[in-house]
């Protein structure tokens, strides 16, 4: 089959609600096994929730240390022979690893399972470079925001769609979410066309594809960006409280169904699909990259305390906090529109894979730390029961990545290697 010819600036728009499906449908098989995975792990294991939550947490671990290790390698990858066969190849893993979950006899069974969509699942990394092929630098940051949305949605339909189908049977989520990835790797087979010509492309060196290697390489056009890695690196290790404890909260502190469990993170995509699919296309012109990651880091702060003081009887606090924590879906997309202003064309995709293996490391930071500090607050025993311990100190962490963020938006305004940011609007 001949190479899919470059997306012309006129299909440009059609290109960019093409990759937005492709995350769309990949988010809908994510979410779609979040509110029956504590039931299958403990199904297989025969442990309690607390324990149930530790495994959940090495499954996460095993997933992002694969990513950690082959994010950059896809982003290199994608520099060298274009974003169309990178993103088909991941959604054809993701289709296979669901599958194997849903076939899943023991915890090792599990593991091999995440292992595997840890190594092809980098459609994320490469959807976004996808969007800074073909998008101006200035509207990069809402475009980004466009693909944010994509999550949001995936979130209101697919934990929805996964607590219904486990009421029938707690393995069916699973295949539905293989079906799904497969779908969309038929889609893109026929339908999505290359974004980066050949005389971008650059050849792929094994030596730079690598985080460290990557960032360094990165960092030598300036430091602006290493700080702005770091942020989002700190930003995720607790953002990723919420796909990983909330099921086993949720169901320790209120016993809740599946199915409640799915309206609850249906409620949370919404949410991120209002703020970064239309608010933040608003707001970002009108107040500035700066100011939207202020409101993002302290909207999450916010809202997480209200999942510590929730005690039995009071899920209603959940929902009060959800439009609370929504707002910080602000947060990564505008440090996504600065870092790609700060690097040049030919490297987007080097930045998207090594910032994709450095979020990696949050999620083989965070998801053993917060299973920890949810099983020792919730064991027979514990020194003080509070299960919403580990939102509490996802809270702390967000407040830390915004110290760090506005350390390295200052040098942005003063580095004389870059060209600084827009002028921050002044809101009437």
């Amino acid at each position: 089959m001949t190479e899919a010819q470059p997306a012309s600036v006129p299909a440009a728009k059609s290109s960019v609600i093409f990759v937005f499906l492709v995350v769309l449908i990949d988010m809908l098989g994510f979410g779609i096994i979040m509110p029956v995975l504590p039931t299958l792990i403990t199904q297989i294991t025969g442990g309690s929730l607390s324990e149930a939550a530790v495994d959940a947490g090495w499954l996460a671990f095993a997933y992002a240390a694969m990513q950690f290790l082959f994010g950059p390698v896809i982003g290199n990858l994608s520099d060298r022979f274009g974003r169309r066969p990178v993103l088909l190849g991941a959604l054809g893993g993701y289709a296979i690893a669901y599958t194997l979950m849903g076939f899943a006899p023991t915890l090792l069974w599990l593991f091999v399972a995440r292992i595997v969509a840890g190594i092809m699942g980098a459609s994320f990394s490469t959807a976004y470079a996808y969007i800074a092929d073909i998008t101006p630098p200035e509207k990069r940051s809402q475009n980004f925001g466009l693909i944010g949305a994509a999550f949001g949605l995936g979130f209101i339909f697919g934990p929805a769609i996964g607590g219904i189908l486990g009421e029938y049977g707690v393995r069916l989520p699973f295949f539905a979410a293989g079906g799904l990835a497969a779908l969309n790797l038929v889609f893109g087979f026929f339908m999505l066309r290359e974004s980066l010509p050949k005389e971008k492309r650059r050849p792929f060196q094994l030596a730079r594809a690598n985080a460290v290697t990557a960032l360094k390489g990165l960092g030598g056009q300036n430091r602006v960006v290493l700080w702005y890695a770091a942020a989002l690196t700190i930003w995720m290790t607790g953002h990723v409280v919420y796909p990983v404890v909330f099921a086993f909260f949720a169901m320790e502190s209120f016993g809740w169904s599946g199915i409640t469990i799915g309206i609850a993170l249906a409620c949370v995509g919404i949410g991120a699909a209002i703020v970064q699919g239309l608010l933040i296309r608003v707001l970002i012109p009108r107040i500035g990259e700066r100011n939207a990651v202020i409101i993002g880091a302290v909207s999450m702060a916010i809202s997480t305390v209200f999942y510590v003081i929730a005690g039995p009887g009071q899920g209603w606090m959940i929902f009060v906090a959800i439009p609370i924590g929504a707002l910080q879906g602000l947060f990564q997309p505008s440090i996504n529109g600065l870092m790609s202003q700060a690097v040049s064309d030919d490297t987007q995709g080097e930045l998207q894979g090594a910032v994709s293996s450095l979020q990696s490391i949050a999620s083989v930071i965070g998801p053993p730390l917060f299973t920890a500090v949810f099983a020792a607050f919730t064991i027979p025993g514990a020194l003080a029961y509070l299960p919403g311990a580990p939102f509490g100190l996802a809270g702390i962490i967000a407040a830390i990545a915004l110290v760090v963020f506005l350390r390295g938006y200052a040098m942005h305004c003063h580095s004389d290697d870059v060209p600084p940011p827009a002028a921050e609007p002044v809101v009437p």
